[in-house]
């Protein structure tokens, strides 16, 4: 294609989520809840490390929550993009004669 087109910008727009400790700290308490059922005997009983997993587990995953929640609210309410419409593209076919095959 030898001739140049103007693509217009887009006019939308992409909001990513601010970094969070809430997805580690989730992870470091559903590892706790795990791991803590093996640790019987090691300074409390078995349940006792498995629930403080637990609790952090679930503060973590409220963590997510209202990080999400915030990051929803912070977002714009309309976004008064361009409607653009995308190029026509034309195409053409070289026409060539088919050799045909002639049977003896």
């Amino acid at each position: 294609m030898s001739e140049q087109r103007h693509i217009p910008e887009p006019g939308e727009t992409i909001s990513t989520p601010s970094p969070s400790w809430g997805p580690a700290v989730f992870v470091l308490g559903a590892t706790g809840a795990v791991v803590g059922i093996y640790a019987n005997g090691f300074a409390f009983s078995a349940f006792v490390w498995s629930y403080i997993g637990i609790v952090i587990m679930l503060f973590g995953f409220r963590m997510i929550v209202k990080r999400g929640e915030r990051s929803y609210f912070t977002l714009p309410n309309r976004q008064h993009a361009p409607s653009a419409s995308l190029p026509i593209e034309q195409i053409k076919f070289e026409s060539r004669p088919t050799e045909t095959q002639q049977r003896p």
